[in-house]
């Protein structure tokens, strides 16, 4: 009698209702994604067939909605993309971002498998940021043309032998802080500016012991046409290494309105510790220091496969590369066809829980349907035998 077929649906329809079980029972998992079973009839050249047989557990690999969180260390890819782990020995790929930060700076997931960045996996250093020195002074002025020339000999503790004066503070190579004052006099050459410097009230001054002059002409129009940059050296002596600061005036102007600084900006900057770091969209990890300086770390980096279907799952929300889905192919966040990474925010399974209770019910009918079609085999059977006899 022809049980084959039965029993094959029997073990098709078992094998269908533990993927719909499994599905249901990950619904709230995080990062998880749904599965379906699919069958193919067997005939193997006989005119009825031999029943059906699962011909594959296709993974549904869509983006499930972004749950927003209290944890900023809780990451999501919007679009494409899988976050890239490694626990030491093998090299894993999830849509979880649920992260924590190890003792050690590490961000890892709950298996323990650290998140990989752009230089290796990423740890978040536990030491401060060192001083960096001013090398760089940026100022835009407007220089009022209607000031009167300035004729006498310049001297900064004589207001009389410059037009105007601003200041700025600039840090050496051990973050001391030191007070950098550009002094501006009106040359008796027509919309010509000589420009002096001081740091810590000691004028900069070239080897007779001159001070420096850099000077700076405008045309008819008020605009600058020459002397915009010059460098300065300074001497801190406090065992700091000697400063060398180039000063750039580009875009200052010379109108008949009031001496007025429109911006000014240094470069340098003192040290600072570690007091915290986001993540943007762009997967760069940013820490923040107590100098209110910020400092890229790393960037997460994402995987694309050419085929997805061909990865292997291996739990805790993971999967690995196989031979079918390809090498990772990988990038940063917002390149190519890499979605984005979202902070603050986790993403949902993707399991359509009223979708995956109805296909649990067409699962058990038809093992049902199997089974009574065994339980009839049985009675032909019978019924055979008792004929016999």
């Amino acid at each position: 009698m022809g049980f084959s077929q039965a029993l094959s649906g029997l073990s098709a329809a078992s094998t269908d209702l533990n993927v719909i079980s499994n599905n249901i029972s990950n619904s709230e998992t995080v990062g998880f994604k749904s599965s379906t079973t699919e069958f193919a009839d067997v005939y193997a050249d006989a005119e009825v067939g031999l029943g059906t047989s699962v011909s594959g557990v296709v993974q549904n690999f869509e983006s499930g909605s972004l749950t927003t969180t209290d944890n900023d260390l809780d990451l999501a890819v919007s679009g494409d993309g899988f976050f890239v782990f490694n626990d030491g020995t093998t090299t894993t790929y999830s849509r979880d971002g649920q992260l924590t930060l190890s003792s050690d700076g590490y961000l890892e997931n709950a298996a323990g498998a650290k998140l990989v960045g752009a230089s290796g996996v990423i740890q978040i250093p536990s030491s401060g940021l060192q001083a960096s020195a001013t090398t760089e002074v940026d100022a835009t002025l407007n220089l009022d043309s209607s000031s009167d020339a300035i004729t006498s000999t310049f001297d900064a503790t004589d207001a009389t032998s410059y037009s105007y004066s601003t200041s700025a503070t600039v840090y050496d190579s051990l973050g001391n802080s030191h007070s950098m004052t550009l002094y501006f006099a009106k040359s008796d050459d027509t919309n010509t500016w000589n420009v002096y410097t001081a740091i810590d009230g000691n004028t900069v001054t070239d080897d007779d012991g001159n001070a420096v002059s850099q000077e700076v002409a405008f045309d008819t129009s008020g605009l600058l046409t020459s002397g915009a940059t010059a460098t300065y050296s300074y001497d801190p002596d406090n065992g700091a290494a000697e400063m060398s600061i180039e000063l750039d005036l580009t875009g200052t102007t010379q109108f008949g309105n009031d001496f007025e600084l429109s911006s000014s900006s240094q470069d340098g900057y003192t040290s600072g510790s570690l007091t915290g770091f986001t993540i943007d969209s762009s997967g760069n990890v940013v820490a923040s220091y107590s100098n209110d300086q910020t400092q890229i770390i790393d960037q997460i980096v994402l995987a694309t496969f050419n085929n997805e279907q061909g990865l292997k799952a291996v739990g805790d929300n993971s999967w690995t590369a196989t031979t079918e889905s390809g090498v990772a192919l990988l990038g940063t966040a917002g390149t190519g066809q890499l979605g984005s990474i979202e902070s603050g925010v986790t993403e949902d399974s993707n399991v359509d829980l009223t979708t995956e209770l109805v296909n649990l019910i067409i699962a058990q009918r038809n093992f049902q349907a199997n089974s009574q079609s065994v339980k009839t085999q049985s009675e032909v059977l019978q019924q055979a035998v008792s004929l016999g006899s």
